[in-house]
């Protein structure tokens, strides 16, 4: 039974950091809405959106999406 245990921390010690490289992280967008004229943080941009920056982060895209003259209007 302790073999069994080992072999399932071991596996599961080795899966993690596999399963966060392919979550985590990614690519973020500032999208003004063309129709509705507000701006949003997206992971993928729409039609009918106009791309107004890409950030690495959530949180970079959201501190630039405040400085931008079309979103604050």
């Amino acid at each position: 039974m302790r073999k069994y245990l080992l072999a399932a921390v071991l596996i599961g010690a080795l899966a993690t950091p596999a399963l966060a490289e392919e979550t985590g992280g990614g690519t973020y967008f500032v999208g003004f809405d063309t129709n509705s004229k507000t701006c949003s943080v997206v992971t993928e941009m729409a039609e009918g959106m106009k791309k107004m920056g890409e950030y690495d982060s959530k949180e970079a895209a959201e501190a630039a999406m405040t400085e931008m003259d079309e979103c604050n209007g």
